[in-house]
């Protein structure tokens, strides 16, 4: 799908996604800076309290007041922190949701092979579980880590002023806890990196499992595959426990140590009280102040795995958002008609040249068959004419326009693709037909599906045109789903219909009904029909022969027989089928 460029790190990287939010986070940044403030200033008024009763003050209004004044910043650290993730968690779920129309819309973009080469768990993964995985930076670390890295900053800095050997005492334990905190980091990449790759794999297993389910339970290789799905289960798990095991040792060690300020603020500061060079007010006002260090340094901590798997999961993201696109104008001078022409067309999938030289022409309103082998590359010529993927080498023009030169949209809406598995979405029946024209009323989808021979059929299920017709279609059979497509291209009204293997899934009976709906698609349209079987398209103007991803030959049905060649075995080999059906 293409590789990462070089960029900003990963952390630049996210923030330069927050876009017009970024005054929100400002805010919550702010707003966290005064809650770690509050939650470190009764540590001051602690010490001021036991300076006081080191100096023997006994009046109780002193105590109580700054025992009200400590349980006020307590509330307000509360409500500040409160605000402080509000704000936030609301600009990063707008960020998330900007993020990943970002992706589904790059998608569109993309050349189809791009995306058809990436399984449907990765794009899953990426889509929502890595998006996802960006909330923590955006909506905890960003306020959170900036608030709690200049709480413990401000109280070393304060006991530099009272004694700046103290100071230095308070910062022993930090080269060893970075130590241990680096070690730790090692190799973490790479630790995340194969729970990516695991996760993966155990989610496009378990969607092959589960989609399979039906070919598992009747060729018996429920097992088999059920063994690779465990296996598939154990490795996604281990990948995160080898990491743990790996992290545990210098992650617990790095905890103890770097908030430990005691072990050299104590006899630091006990050998100076000794000596007289510190009073022992300030050595107490210090030890309350070491303590008030600890919270901040471990919530800081706390975010090391999110900073190690940062660069993985920005990776994941940026490795759609920076994927090549096919590259199409904003605006073009229109097309003079709606007539297509192929000149010398060659196409490489997975580098490797499935179409060499392809040329045909496809008049307006005419009715262009291609037929051929499987495998041949009529598909694919059909998806080049579609525009789903680019040529390599020569042209596809429409009313003589490069259609590279054409708006995306504005040839999206010539053109209606109906392929051999269309998609039908987990919604009506009506609403799947009209999404060929969303503002179409029920009247025109109704005419839409009678057009297309399924209004009856319609009718007779459970709810007629407001059944929901399962993920993928799966409460239809495979001529209905087909069907159901063709009557979403009759609404489209589209100038150019491509029907992709259209007959594929019908019976001998419903096939009469699909040639009827192409007949109707024909009038005035320029039609170009991907044959399965032939019996379908012996009254096309033109039929293109393909064969190993070359015009082999072309004419009428008659001159084509008359050819002698393959066309003609082919027809023989349909009829023969036909007759013995």
């Amino acid at each position: 799908m293409g590789t990462n460029k070089k960029g900003p790190s990963p952390i630049a990287w996210v923030m330069g996604q927050t876009g017009e939010h970024r005054r929100q986070y400002a805010y919550s940044v702010v707003l966290a800076v005064l809650g770690v403030g509050c939650s470190v200033a009764p540590y001051f008024l602690v010490a001021d309290i036991v300076r006081a009763l080191m100096e023997n003050r006994r009046e109780p209004a002193f105590y109580l007041a700054r025992c009200a004044v400590m349980a006020a910043f307590w509330l307000l650290r509360v409500l500040f922190h409160a605000f402080s993730t509000a704000t936030s968690h609301k600009a990063t779920f707008a960020v998330l949701s900007e993020l990943r129309k970002r992706c589904t819309e790059k998608l569109t973009r993309m050349p189809l092979g791009a995306v058809l080469s990436e399984s449907s768990g990765a794009l899953k993964n990426t889509l929502i579980e890595r998006v996802d995985s960006i909330e923590t930076t955006l909506a905890h670390i960003v306020p959170e880590f900036t608030a709690n890295l200049l709480a413990p900053l401000a109280i070393l800095a304060y006991i530099f002023t009272i004694d700046w050997r103290m100071g230095l005492a308070s910062l022993v334990t930090v080269p060893l806890g970075m130590f241990c905190y680096v070690f730790m980091m090692m190799g973490g990449a790479g630790f995340y990196e194969r729970t990516v790759t695991a996760t993966k794999a155990l989610n496009d297993t378990a969607v092959e499992y589960i989609g399979g389910i039906q070919v598992i339970k009747v060729f018996g290789k429920t097992k088999s595959s059920y063994d690779r799905f465990v296996h598939d289960a154990y490795e996604a798990a281990h990948s995160f426990i080898d990491w743990m095991r790996a992290s545990i040792i210098p992650f617990t060690f790095a905890m103890i140590i770097m908030p430990a300020t005691m072990i050299s603020v104590l006899p630091i500061g006990g050998l100076l009280v000794r000596s007289g060079s510190l009073s022992p007010e300030d050595f107490v006002t210090i030890i309350i102040l070491s303590v008030g260090v600890i919270a901040p340094i471990i919530t800081c901590m706390s975010y090391s795995d999110d900073f190690r798997t940062m660069s993985t999961i920005v990776g994941e993201v940026r490795r759609i958002l920076d994927a090549p696109e096919m590259e199409r104008p904003a605006a073009g001078e229109p097309p003079a008609d709606n007539s297509l022409r192929l000149s010398d067309v060659h196409f490489s999938y997975k580098d490797k040249e499935v179409l060499h030289g392809v040329s045909l022409d496809v008049p307006e309103g005419s009715f262009v068959a291609l037929v051929g082998p499987s495998g041949s590359g009529k598909s694919t010529i059909a998806r080049l004419i579609a525009s789903l993927w680019d040529v390599d080498g020569g042209s596809i023009t429409l009313g003589g326009a490069d259609i590279r030169n054409i708006p995306q949209e504005a040839y999206a809406d010539r053109v209606a693709f109906v392929s051999q598995d269309n998609y039908l979405f987990n919604m009506t029946v009506r609403e799947n037909i009209r999404l060929g024209r969303p503002d179409a009323t029920d009247a025109e989808v109704e005419e839409a599906a009678r057009r297309s021979g399924c209004h009856e059929f319609i009718l007779g299920l459970e709810n007629g045109y407001d059944t929901l017709v399962g993920s993928s279609g799966g409460h239809l059979s495979g001529g209905e789903r087909q069907r159901i497509s063709i009557a979403r291209a009759m609404l489209k009204a589209a100038p150019i219909v491509i029907l992709d293997e259209a007959t594929a899934y019908t019976d001998p009976e419903n096939e009469a009904v699909i040639q009827r709906s192409v007949s109707k698609l024909t009038v005035g349209k320029t039609l170009i029909v991907i044959a399965h079987r032939l019996s379908t398209v012996v009254n096309a103007d033109r039929i293109y022969v393909v064969k190993d991803g070359m015009i082999d030959d072309s004419g009428t049905h008659e001159e084509l027989l008359s050819h002698r060649g393959l066309y003609e075995k082919m027809w023989n080999a349909h009829m023969e089928v036909k007759d013995n059906g």
